[in-house]
């Protein structure tokens, strides 16, 4: 695989290779607390999700379409897979994840994955700003009912990402910050909350996951519904996500690609740890945004670093406080979030159905906890109103004239526009010659050649006959295969 420019350039240059080196060991350590928190959802243990992690990372740091995105095992698959393990155990975990694998290799192969290209920007600007309410109150648990001496801890990690910035960017700022709180709670024996209350982490590597159920129909049966769910909500968060970073960075990324690396990852963190995972939105965003990332470097090193921190550091890694994490995590989540929509002089100028379609997205995410939900709530909403907004732009002109009465018809027609088209017609009151004109028209779907050959039929009944006149090639050809088999 032949180095992209920019990661040549990393490679070649020490300055940009310590930028990504330094993007990915701060990643790392904002992964770690969700990662764990997020196997406790899923009802499998910590240690799973961590390899499962690094697995994840390392594979799609060299197979993945969009780099500098940090892919690991994440809340939405979390809550997808959450009912099958606590119903049915988790020896179903591994084909779960293997059939929603080959799922997502399915749509990145056959290009399905190009579909995202048709979610409105109100859904997007919904999602980033959900995303930016997911994190920050994820973190409110972590600053709420704790002891004293968390405060002073959160406000040094907030001044130090802070202000360090505006002194020296040749250091990630909340890297310097977790560091320093680190230290400082180790050498003050602060009795503060930390990422070894998050849940066991220590121990070597596991072997690979050994298949405990026969691969049969009714296994198929029990496994299939979810792991149609985990490739389908993995893939949305994904393909997203990256769509974030590409309007973050100004650069492409190959959608295709990602959906199959993605499905390939999971394939192999499924067999080795155990658990399926997409992008990581707040950690991507830590990594492209606090750190500066824009390559495969950063991402390749939070797996590497990951794997060490989970089989050598373990110890080490349990004394970072959550007040340091959550301070950093809270930073990220308010520079996610959009402020320029939700100015009062933006929405004053923005269509109400687009902000009706942000509203709505962003409130079902925060309801459900879901992006995949929220987005889908809010993509569906914008088809109809925007169905409902073309079908009102059709219009149809009569014109009496020494040759009979001539129509013209102007607009889109589509199921939406054309089911009250059969109705703009004076069949009583015509003369013998009808012409209806198309020039300034399109047929767009079967409905419309059902309400054309119904408007023929009641003008026969009138002994009248009508023609159809200036539809485009399309338009002749989709009518003339199939008028008269419709109805």
């Amino acid at each position: 695989m032949t180095p992209s420019p920019r990661l040549s350039e990393a490679l070649r240059r020490p300055r940009l290779l310590t930028t990504e080196v330094l993007a990915g060991a701060v990643t790392t350590l904002a992964l770690i607390p969700e990662v764990i928190s997020f196997s406790v959802i899923a009802g499998v243990d910590p240690k799973v999700s961590l390899i499962a992690s690094v697995v994840l990372a390392i594979s799609m740091s060299i197979l993945g379409g969009r780099p500098a995105m940090i892919t690991a095992a994440a809340g939405a698959v979390a809550l997808v897979v959450a009912p099958l393990v606590h119903t049915h155990g988790v020896e179903y975990l591994l084909p779960t994840v293997i059939l929603a694998g080959l799922v997502q290799i399915l749509f990145g192969v056959t290009g399905l994955a190009r579909i995202m290209r048709f979610i409105p920007r109100s859904v997007m600007i919904g999602f980033v700003n959900s995303l930016g309410i997911l994190i920050f109150t994820a973190q409110l648990q972590h600053v709420l009912d704790v002891p004293l001496s968390v405060y002073p801890l959160f406000a040094l990690t907030l001044v130090i990402v802070l202000v360090l910035p505006r002194l020296t960017k040749a250091v990630p700022a909340p890297l310097v910050a977790i560091v320093v709180v680190t230290g400082v709670a180790m050498i003050a024996h602060l009795a503060v909350p930390n990422v070894g209350d998050q849940g066991e982490i220590a121990g070597g590597l596991p072997g690979l996951t050994q298949l405990q159920v026969p691969l049969d129909l009714e296994t198929l049966k029990i496994i299939g519904p979810t792991a149609l769910s985990v490739a389908f909500v993995g893939l949305m968060e994904t393909l997203l996500t990256a769509k974030l970073v590409d309007d973050i960075t100004d650069t492409k990324s190959s959608k295709s690609r990602e959906s199959w690396a993605l499905g390939t990852a999971n394939i192999l963190a499924g067999f080795w740890g155990g658990i399926a995972g997409c992008a990581m939105i707040g950690q991507t965003v830590v990594n492209v945004k606090l750190g500066r990332a824009r390559t495969r470097i950063s991402t390749f090193v939070a797996g590497v670093l990951l794997l060490v921190l989970v089989t050598v550091l373990s110890d080490l890694m349990a004394q970072i406080p959550m007040a340091a994490l959550a301070a950093v995590m809270m930073v990220v989540a308010l520079s996610t979030v959009d402020v320029h929509s939700v100015r009062p002089a933006t929405l004053k100028r923005m269509p109400l159905s687009e902000t009706c379609v942000m509203v709505v997205t962003v409130a079902v995410v925060v309801i459900t906890h879901n992006l995949a939900i929220g987005v889908a709530a809010g993509t569906v909403l914008a088809i109809v109103l925007f169905a409902r907004r073309v079908a009102h732009v059709t219009t149809v002109r009569r014109v009496l004239g020494a040759e009979g009465a001539a129509y013209t018809v102007r607009g889109p027609l589509f199921f939406g526009s054309s089911n009250d088209l059969v109705e703009q017609f004076s069949y009583a009151e015509d003369p013998a010659q009808v012409t209806v004109d198309f020039s300034a028209a399109q047929i767009w779907d079967a409905s419309t050649v059902a309400v054309l050959d119904s408007v023929q039929a009641k003008y026969a009944e009138h002994d009248i006959e009508v023609r159809f006149t200036g539809l485009d090639e399309h338009s002749t050809s989709f009518h003339g295969r199939l008028t008269g088999t419709l109805n």
